[in-house]
């Protein structure tokens, strides 16, 4: 019985794992693409900053509050007809990244405000007296600048997109959620769910870890070159 039940998680959870690190990995990589601008110009659009723009920045602020505020599951559910209309099925691995994409574009969206809002104002002004373009403070002072924040910013996103991945699979997403819900518990291999839980655990650690260790390494050069 143990033996079938390993033999089953040998089999099923390094494709599935593959599938969960795809459908994170494809979503995080479009979550930034759609999701940096955004808090761009979230930033700069605010009061007193160098693109001042009320009417926008309250805009994209609703609009970013509205996506945050829809549970993941509900948000799939409301997302089939443009799943299905981009990639020609609301099932699979590849149909769970147009979800999991558009709930992490808002968070990345607040992620960099936050980050570009810690800057200190004064090396901003300081590019702007130097006749610097808005396209140069974004790119040369803003986002360096901004760059160890951002790092936490976006492991955290990549963590969460691996809780959203294993709630997609339990919905016919695929990846490791699909694992432990259909062989798992609905099957009732307690043995299979145990190690999927684990590789779980496993891959959140080393996110994690890499993140903090691009956080550091981030740092240290900012040091080096500070004391050069």
């Amino acid at each position: 019985m143990i033996e079938s039940q390993l033999l089953l998680a040998w089999n099923l959870i390094p494709l599935e794992l593959w599938n969960t690190i795809y459908m994170v990995a494809c979503s995080a990589v479009l979550a930034i693409f759609f999701g940096l601008p955004l808090g761009v110009i979230l930033t700069i659009t605010a009061k007193g900053h160098i693109k001042e723009q009320h009417a926008l920045h309250r805009f994209l602020g609703f609009i970013v509050n509205v996506g945050r505020s829809f549970p993941f599951a509900i948000l799939m559910v409301a997302l089939i007809p443009l799943t299905r209309w981009l990639v020609g099925t609301s099932l699979g691995t590849t149909a769970s990244i147009i979800p999991l994409t558009i709930a992490a574009i808002p968070f990345v969206a607040r992620v960099v405000e936050a980050a570009l809002k810690e800057i200190d104002g004064g090396m901003i002004e300081a590019a702007v007296v130097m006749g610097s373009t808005p396209w140069q403070i974004i790119h040369k002072v803003m986002l360096p600048e901004a760059a160890p924040t951002l790092i936490l910013g976006y492991t955290s996103m990549i963590i969460n997109l691996i809780g959203y991945s294993a709630m997609a699979g339990t919905m016919g997403g695929g990846g490791l959620g699909k694992v432990a819900i259909q062989y798992g518990y609905q099957r009732f291999n307690p043995i299979l769910m145990l190690i999927t839980v684990i590789v779980l655990i496993v891959l959140v650690q080393v996110i994690q870890g890499t993140g903090h260790w691009l956080f550091k390494k981030i740092i240290q050069k900012r040091r080096r070159g500070f004391h050069a």
